[in-house]
């Protein structure tokens, strides 16, 4: 195997489950574990075989999984002390799995032999070996995860290195060093693993790093770039405490900074696709900041930036978006220059010159907005009604006559009554509608007033609601902002409304939502 292919090892089926908050059904496991072999990963770590219900489930549906690249493994620990390998009940587990690779994680640091497993550090070396060549010896291929190996090299590097040697002795395929306390800083590790590559060869190590003092992923590249040509990690970096290394970070670095061969290398364009589908399960909003595929990890919010970026992207944004399957976004504000607001209306298909008249009103009302507490970073569809009105071409589908909302308790119960009066084609439309919320009602009583003439709506969904007070010195009259996400199993769109009445404000945010809605169809009807 060429020095310069590094092989993936994704552990976010039993390392990233360990995060707070994350949780995976058996059909959310086998689902992911396909979509991992789907995008080229070599290793699937699927958990505990045994250790529960769910993973024991999860590893008897396994065993029927037809993948095409990736190796499943099961995870367990090495012999007891004062017992023998053939007759140790977790090892008969893992072989029981029927995993083609099993790994076990066995201690390195002599404070954990001594305090934790209570045995003496030769028995911990026998552990270690007669567990890897019991498995090898059933042909099972065996990664040896050497558990606080880097904390343990650091108190007595030698008896680290004799933890290594004894996997190495039982047949283990990789000797991972484990940083699982995650305090260790680059160069640590970088001498560390270089010390373990001159010994074992670095076709032989691995490097499983977690992120505690945030720099997960730079040791992990580190680790690479002493020698390791396996790297461990999970999706979106879930995992006990404040995660693993960032798989999402890791591989595009690997491919596109540090130049390395991996299988996945050719799927990269899908790496946003694939970080979305496990917030997704995870049921986890995304981290718009994420490296890579964050929504704003190509976004250009200055002026400047935006018209740089516009001109030679690579003047302000460090590799092309689309490789790693994200796209170049401008954000507009009260920093918004003129470039910056005609790519964003080139966004949404609309032409407005940077020398136009109505370019320079666009700005002056768009910083006026602003300063009365208007926010359009997360509120594009609004922006874009925004934007039509100033080229004239903003098309009234409907004419607001009115609306009125109820809140009443009832027998301990709270419902809300709305309102709505409209005008459709000339004709007054008035509807009532209720809901357990105000906004609620009023979302729906808006939406059945104009079903009739606009069936579309009736796919529209209200998403998310968000509030936030902007001026807290004004108590109970205090201007509010209101971002409204809406979505119709196609796409989603944002909008925002302000007004010193939160209903006023949600009415707004409303109102823009369904208007861009019934925009998606004209427009596109007028550039087919």
């Amino acid at each position: 195997m060429s020095t310069n292919h590094v092989r993936i090892y994704d552990t976010t089926l039993r390392d990233g489950t360990q995060g707070e908050g994350i949780s995976f059904s058996v059909t959310d496991k086998l689902m992911i574990a396909e979509r991992l072999d789907q995008f080229g990963v070599d290793y699937i770590e699927g958990g505990f075989p045994g250790s529960n219900p769910r993973d024991i489930a999860f590893f008897a549906e396994a065993k029927g999984l037809r993948l095409k690249h990736a190796r499943m493994a099961a995870f367990g620990s090495t012999r007891r002390a004062g017992n023998r390998a053939d007759a140790d009940p977790q090892l008969r587990t893992l072989l029981d799995s029927g995993m083609p690779v099993l790994t076990l994680v066995g201690k390195t640091w002599l404070l954990h032999v001594n305090e934790i497993l209570r045995t003496t550090p030769e028995e911990n070396l026998a552990m270690i070996e007669d567990s890897v060549r019991y498995l090898t010896a059933q042909g099972r291929e065996v990664v040896y995860d050497a558990e606080h190996f880097f904390d343990g090299y650091l108190d007595n590097p030698d008896y680290a290195l004799r933890t290594l040697e004894a996997a190495a002795r039982g047949g283990a395929s990789n000797l991972t060093l484990c940083e699982t306390i995650g305090g260790k800083l680059v160069p640590q590790v970088t001498d560390i693993v270089a010390a373990v590559v001159e010994r074992f060869g670095g076709e032989r190590v691995g490097v499983h790093c977690h992120n505690d003092s945030g720099l997960g992923v730079a040791v992990s590249l580190a680790g690479i770039g002493a020698g390791a040509t396996l790297v461990q990690g999970t999706i979106n970096g879930y995992g006990e405490r404040v995660g693993n290394a960032n798989l999402v970070s890791i591989l595009p670095n690997l491919a596109l900074k540090m130049g390395r061969s991996l299988a996945c290398a050719g799927n990269l364009g899908q790496l946003r696709d694939l970080s979305l589908f496990f917030d997704e399960l995870a049921n986890l909003r995304p981290d718009p900041k994420a490296p890579f595929v964050g929504q704003s990890a190509f976004a250009h919010k200055g002026g400047l930036h935006a018209n740089a970026a516009q001109k030679v992207a690579r003047s302000y944004e460090h590799i092309d978006p689309a490789l790693v399957g994200n796209r170049t976004r401008v954000l507009v504000s009260d920093m918004a220059g003129r470039s910056s607001l005609a790519l964003k209306a080139k966004e949404f298909g609309l032409d407005l010159d940077e020398k136009s008249p109505e370019l320079k009103g666009l700005i002056e009302e768009l910083k006026e907005r602003e300063f009365r507490g208007y926010e359009y970073e997360a509120a594009d569809a609004s922006f874009k009604l925004l934007v039509s009105r100033a080229l004239g071409h903003r098309k009234e589908f409907f004419e607001v006559e009115g609306y009125r909302v109820i809140i009443e308790r009832h027998r301990g119960e709270i419902w809300s009554e709305a309102t709505v009066r409209v005008k459709v084609g000339g004709e007054s439309v008035h509807t009532v509608a209720e809901a357990s919320g105000p906004i609620g009602a009023l979302d729906k009583a808006l939406r059945l007033a104009l079903e009739k003439t606009f069936p579309q709506l009736r796919d529209m969904k209200l998403r998310d609601y968000k509030v936030r007070i902007l001026e807290g010195d004004e108590g109970s009259s205090s201007k509010t902002r209101v971002l409204v996400e809406s979505g119709d199993g196609h796409s989603i769109w944002g909008t925002v409304g302000v007004s010193d009445n939160i209903i006023d404000a949600s009415w707004e945010a409303l109102r823009d939502a369904v208007e861009y809605r019934l925009s998606i169809p004209e427009r596109a009807a007028a550039t087919s």
